[in-house]
């Protein structure tokens, strides 16, 4: 199913009873004309404004709204579905409908260019194209799924993108795709730390992304901690321009994968007093809520605490913040950075990640000592 969204202003004295019947007799010429669509009038009000909504047994159906809006002019609103998926024919008939709609005598013409109806939503597809992305709603170019599951702690999706190749979607949050290596070197200090010899941690990370990029920088260890067995299976078949080699083995001369919560781990860390020159927290994006409260905002809180009781006086803690758009969460999270038992100093970078459609900021934090 496709579906188009059109907008177009009117004149004010349209929506008026006596002439709202007019402006509906005309549209329902033009959609019977234009569109070829031979079509029934089901309902029609004039209550707070109009709507009609034209069927035809073809398939096709038509739903026109009339508002009085908070601007100067009434909102007509126009959405056309129609089963014929793609159909070349039909959009050119679309195309003469907009125009002729926009020199009609009751559509106001304004000095800026109204809403564009293209392209259409689509429905009913095997799998969605479709994402939002701190509000907005992205088609992607998917061509097919790699791999779809439910693992036991989250759904697991991996995409195939022709221009980002495999995207890794977890419970249909896009985490990272084949193209996003700007992520892995932001989130590791962005080629200006020295790992030679260092003791490095790593929680979450299941793409593999951040252990195939630091095991050949000369790390001591490097431990990744990653619950979930079933994304680095996925990963390691599906995301190999991510992880490369690098998930073939869970350990290997200088790093380990350990499968399990790493909440546990960092309890033993913190009672065995162990310390990491390094922690990596590519757990989860900082939450974007109203307030810096519920399980989310917990998780991180504990996760903050500690690391810092197990990262070296000298260390550094990198994670990924969020959207820049989302500066409200931002602020909530650098607010949490001062409630923290020791105190710390920050620093963030915004980074463009390829498939994210937009800036991304991540942190480094230290012991203020």
């Amino acid at each position: 199913m496709d579906t188009w969204l059109t907008e177009y202003h009117l004149k004010p004295e349209c929506l008026e009873k006596d002439k709202a019947a007019d402006l509906i007799d005309e549209l329902s010429t033009l959609i019977r004309k234009v569109l070829g669509i031979e079509s029934e009038l089901v309902h029609k009000s004039f209550n707070n404004g109009i709507i009609a909504f034209f069927t035809a047994k073809s398939g096709e159906t038509v739903l026109l709204r009339g508002n009085k809006s908070v601007n100067l002019y009434p909102l007509l609103t126009i959405d056309i579905s129609t089963p014929k998926i793609d159909d070349s024919c039909f959009k050119v008939q679309l195309s003469e409908f907009n125009d002729k709609i926009k020199k009609m005598s009751f559509v106001e013409e304004l000095k800026t260019p109204g809403f564009l109806p293209w392209p259409s939503l689509k429905r009913g597809r095997l799998f969605s194209k479709y994402d939002l992305l701190t509000g907005l709603l992205v088609e992607r170019d998917f061509k097919g799924v790699h791999f779809d599951d439910v693992s036991p702690y989250q759904h697991v999706r991996i995409m195939d993108s022709p221009q980002y190749g495999g995207c890794l979607f977890l419970d249909n949050d896009l985490n990272l795709s084949e193209s996003d290596l700007e992520y892995t070197r932001a989130i590791t200090g962005y080629d200006k730390e020295d790992y030679k010899d260092k003791n490095v941690l790593i929680l979450g990370g299941g793409d593999g992304g951040i252990l195939h990029y630091l095991r050949d920088r000369g790390p001591s260890m490097i431990t990744m901690i990653d619950i979930d067995q079933m994304v680095i299976d996925a990963a390691k078949i599906h995301l190999r321009g991510i992880c490369h080699d690098a998930l073939d083995s869970l350990s290997g001369e200088n790093y380990e994968v350990i499968v399990d919560d790493c909440v546990k781990y960092l309890k033993k860390y913190v009672a065995e007093k162990k310390k990491f020159d390094y922690i990596i927290n590519d757990l989860t994006a900082i939450p974007v809520s109203t307030e810096p409260v519920g399980d989310h905002w917990d998780f991180l809180r504990l996760i903050l605490s500690m690391s810092m009781k197990v990262l070296k006086n000298d260390g550094k803690y990198f994670t990924q913040g969020n959207s820049l758009l989302a500066q409200n969460a931002l602020a909530m999270y650098e607010t949490q950075l001062e409630k923290l038992e020791c105190r710390v100093k920050y620093t963030k970078k915004e980074v463009c990640v390829p498939s994210y459609l937009e800036q991304w900021v991540f942190y480094t934090i230290w012991k203020d000592s």
